[in-house]
């Protein structure tokens, strides 16, 4: 691997304001906001919007859509031989 290409990969916290929830990771990404950790260790820390403690998927709050129904309701309008 060629040296001095690659960004340095280290130790950072990723933190959801949102729902109060951070983990330390490694990534590339960066930031000069620092958080000390539990470890008693200083990290970077970069705020996201969402992340599994938050997102509707993962949390089971999640809307399915009624497809299904729209589907049915097309057919009765235009016949089922409509779709291509």
């Amino acid at each position: 691997m060629r040296k001095d290409i690659h960004p340095p990969y280290g130790p950072v916290v990723f933190r959801d304001r949102a729902a109060d929830f951070a983990f330390l990771t490694r990534s590339t990404a960066t930031s000069t906001r620092t958080v000390e950790w539990e470890d008693g260790q200083v990290y970077p820390v970069i705020d996201v919007e969402t992340s599994s403690a938050s997102h509707p998927f993962y949390t089971g709050t999640a809307r399915v859509l009624d497809t299904a129904g729209r589907v049915e309701r097309f057919e009765r309008r235009y016949g089922k031989g409509a779709r291509g």
